[in-house]
């Protein structure tokens, strides 16, 4: 619907406080949502624009204050309010919602319609003509996409249901990406969220027991996460999706398009040049990335499992649309040269590719590699001091009471000890003989019963004889100087929770002992994570402070930390993401 630019589009006007009030009630009983919601997805400030599409259909959009489209209608006098995916990205429980695979989203963002087969999960009741958002389907997770699309259900549930099911399933209305949603302020969607319930697999359909003891006669409200929707099993295998050769073939072309726009003017000035290396240097490189949903699609993406017979033939078909020029040299199919300024050209919009997605793991690790050769790590050392019950054993044993050890140094105050009194165990070397030493048995064992303890493995003995310590920790940095502390250091919290619902956001703690300050880190992650932080005191007895980060931010929070020469094994990363 908006994958060419609005036409006619008159300048935004403020929308009156009463008529706000009206439309903020219309949406309320619409969407059965409570007020307080009301005000967050009809805010103050509101303004509303006129615009017609590139079918001359008019419309309606409402903006939020901050000039992203909230809201639109579409048809003259039509009261049909239809939310954004700025507004589902709000509240994502908004609209009754079909997943498809990441494969399929590329195809919807150039204005295709959701096709039968590209369906994976659905609500089991819903009626030709409803509203629905589209996300994305996440292979083997209880976590599903945010809305990427919304539009009108072209079937009912039953349809979706069938084994052999073709056609559409939804017809498109808006995308994310499209030229409705580049009114706003743009950006990638967010993080996938949590479902307490998934929904209707297309291939094995359960349904809640709860769900078929309530039913009276009436059907059940069916709201894409509150009520009582069709599960599937996460222990069974993904759904295997196979795309249809017209899918193959609209994906190959936006392929075509995303390589066309892409090209410098060098690589422009490589035509003339074999068909076959043009499809297999630029077009197949151009084809979308996939995420780890595109698992459960079998279809490979190519001229093989397209409508079209052959290369020669999908070329030629462009060719007549004027995207091309191609010409037979003794009998090899060359193309002549590429119009990058035709309007498909113009009006595609760009998603990440293949051919992206290996640039920036390139760059990443390369820029990883200069960063590690850049930043010296920070050095953490772990010391003991003698002290309560182990004062005497350092005294007798002759050792300075008041100097700080290393683990390495414990060890070998130990083992001086054991081999100057001849305690270990003649049968098995492994062990000790601790019960033969009243000084050591006392040092390392509970006062509760220490003859009980007559044996024990030497690294047995350093652990015990370490706990009986004072714990101490110096850092060490390059042009610093070293910073020695009492207590026991520990390692840096990276942890997802998941507050007021489904908004997650990352803690980060314990850093301080790392000579790290709490403002400095949230400026930083600010700018790295592109997302808002704040700082704030760790609840309850600590003095330390605690950085937040909205959504999950694990991955990039590590590392940053590890940029900043922090080790890795002093980073505790805890929930969805990696350590």
């Amino acid at each position: 619907m908006f994958k060419k630019p609005l036409g006619n589009l008159k300048t935004s006007a403020p929308l009156r406080n009463s008529d706000r009030r009206k439309l903020k009630q219309h949406i309320i009983q619409a969407f059965s949502l409570d007020p307080d919601v009301g005000d967050e997805l009809v805010p103050d400030g509101l303004l509303s624009v006129k615009f017609k599409t590139h079918t001359d259909e008019p419309g309606v959009a409402y903006l939020g204050p901050g000039g992203d489209p909230l809201w639109f209608t579409l048809g003259i006098g039509s009261e049909e309010m239809i939310p954004t995916v700025y507004t589902l990205w709000k509240k994502p429980d908004l609209l009754p919602f079909l997943s498809t695979p990441s494969a399929v989203i590329p195809v919807l963002v150039g204005g295709a319609d959701l096709m039968i087969p590209g369906v994976v999960q659905h609500p089991p009741s819903l009626q030709t003509g409803q509203l629905v958002s589209i996300m994305e389907y996440v292979h083997h997770s209880t976590r599903i996409g945010s809305p990427l699309a919304v539009g009108h259900m072209a079937v009912d549930s039953d349809a979706l249901s069938e084994a052999a099911g073709k056609g559409k399933a939804v017809f498109v209305l808006h995308a994310w990406n499209d030229h409705l949603f580049d009114m706003g302020h743009k950006g990638n969607p967010p993080d996938p969220w949590e479902m307490k319930h998934l929904v209707a697999n297309n291939e094995q359909v359960i349904e809640d027991k709860d769900d078929v003891e309530n039913k009276v006669s009436k059907e059940p409200v069916v709201d894409a996460l509150s009520s009582h929707l069709e599960q599937t099993q996460l222990d069974d295998p993904a759904p295997t999706i196979e795309l249809t050769k017209e899918d193959v073939s609209s994906i190959l072309h936006d392929a075509l398009l995303q390589a066309m726009k892409t090209l410098s003017s060098s690589q422009t000035s490589a035509f003339p040049m074999p068909a076959s290396t043009f499809y297999s240097t630029y077009i197949l490189p151009s084809r979308p990335a996939q995420s780890p949903s595109r698992q459960s699609v079998s279809t490979p993406i190519d001229i093989k499992h397209s409508s079209h017979k052959s290369l020669a033939y999908f070329l030629k078909s462009v060719e007549k649309q004027g995207l091309l020029k191609l010409k037979e040299i003794k009998s090899e199919l060359m193309v002549f040269s590429i119009a990058t300024s035709h309007a498909d050209v113009v009006a595609h919009r760009q998603y990440l590719s293949l051919k992206d997605v290996a640039l920036r793991n390139e760059k990443r690790g390369k820029r990883e590699q200069e960063e590690r050769s850049r930043v010296k790590e920070l050095e953490v050392i772990e010391l003991w001091k003698p002290h309560l019950q182990s004062l005497n054993f350092f005294a007798d044993a002759g050792f300075d009471t008041s100097a700080l050890y290393t683990y390495t140094e414990i060890k070998n105050v130990l083992d001086k000890y054991i081999t100057d009194r001849q305690l270990v165990n003649t049968h098995d070397q492994s062990y000790i003989n601790v019960g033969a030493d009243e000084l050591l048995q006392t040092t390392i064992c509970k006062s509760d019963n220490p003859a009980n303890m007559e044996f024990f493995k030497r690294e047995q003995l350093i652990e015990r004889l370490s706990d009986k310590m004072q714990s101490w920790y110096k850092t060490c940095v390059e042009g610093r100087d070293p910073v020695l502390k009492k207590g026991q250091i520990k390692p840096i919290s990276v942890v997802v929770k998941v507050r007021q619902g489904r908004k997650a956001m990352t803690l980060i703690t314990g850093f301080e002992p790392f000579l790290l300050e709490a403002v400095t880190l949230a400026e930083e992650l600010k700018t790295r994570c592109a997302s808002s932080t704040s700082v704030s005191p760790v609840p309850g007895k600590s003095s330390g402070m605690e950085v937040l980060v909205q959504g999950r931010q694990i991955k990039e929070v590590t590392e940053f930390l590890v940029s900043q020469g922090i080790p890795k094994r002093w980073i505790h990363a805890e929930g969805n993401g990696k350590k």
